[in-house]
């Protein structure tokens, strides 16, 4: 079989089967595509050899990529590898292969004080600031992934419960709170300024001025641009909102299998990463004040 036809057929299978999305197949493309420019004399899946994926993971780390991307590139491609493998269409052994461990690494996370300065940076008497501050209050309210953000639908909102359905990786459902500033201004902004929008029929629920759900490059400017106007120079970007949710339950008590509940995640094991990320803001908070009384 030719391989172009065998990776379309790989993620037709990961969409309709795996129940993937779209963005996450192209993801893995890309991934698969960097292994293929690399062994470039390979045109079957005759061609293809069990040494492959040690010999493209030696070459994506020499090349100077980051553990994590070489990692992935290495779990994307040896995914197919499998999938040729279940299909009767490989042959050889697919080793496993020794890895380098990934670097420990917490995601940033701002105070609750520098989080209000965020959501308070957009000014709501601009049509465009008022759907801004209803995505960042709703980020925050809710834990949302991005990608869970860009795309939510109006059908999804129940403002009776202050509650979101939320479809997540995997297509998998959960529900999510809805706070009352999130609640409050995404009524707003549904009032003021999407019901004036080209794509009022749309049913997204957060457009741009062409009617069109906002891109993540744009949301991540906008991020950006509100982080500065309040002052925050911590390097932080769209998903940070999502890091700050778990954090600022956790350190409020809340219990850990409800914030994974919360965020979708499938391991309990991912949520824990926000405890380690907790301990260290009060072990900082503890050792400024130590500090200070030592002076």
């Amino acid at each position: 079989m030719d391989l172009i036809d065998a990776i379309e057929d790989y993620g037709s299978y990961l969409i309709s089967v795996k129940g993937l999305s779209l963005q996450t197949w192209k993801n893995y493309k890309e991934d698969i595509k960097q292994f293929f420019i690399f062994f470039e004399e390979k045109r079957t899946i005759d061609d293809l050899l069990s040494t492959d994926l040690e010999e493209f993971l030696r070459h994506e780390l020499a090349s100077g990529k980051s553990i994590p991307t070489a990692l992935r590139r290495l779990s994307s491609t040896r995914s197919f590898y499998l999938f040729l493998k279940r299909n009767d269409l490989f042959n050889g052994e697919i080793p496993e292969i020794a890895t380098p461990k990934r670097p420990d690494r917490l995601p940033n996370c701002i105070s609750v004080e520098e989080v209000e300065d965020l959501l308070n940076a957009p000014d709501i008497t601009k049509p465009d600031e008022l759907r801004d501050k209803a995505m960042l209050e709703t980020m925050y309210a809710s834990g949302l992934r991005v990608s869970e953000l860009l795309l939510l639908e109006k059908s999804q909102i129940n403002f009776l419960r202050k509650s979101i359905k939320v479809f997540g990786k995997g297509a998998k459902e959960r529900y999510v709170p809805l706070g009352d500033f999130a609640s409050e201004y995404i009524k707003k902004y549904m009032d003021e300024v999407r019901s004036l929008n080209p794509g009022v029929r749309s049913k997204y629920l957060f457009l741009n001025k062409f009617g069109k759900p906002i891109s993540r490059v744009y949301f991540f400017k906008l991020v950006k641009k509100y982080a500065a106007v309040a002052g925050i120079t911590t390097d932080i970007s769209p998903h940070t909102l999502r890091h700050c949710f778990a954090t600022h339950l956790i350190e409020n008590g809340a219990e850990l299998k409800a914030v994974q509940t919360m965020l979708g995640h499938s391991n309990i094991a991912t949520t824990e990463i926000y405890t380690h990320i907790s301990s260290a803001r009060v072990k900082s908070v503890y050792d400024s004040l130590y500090n200070k009384k030592g002076k």
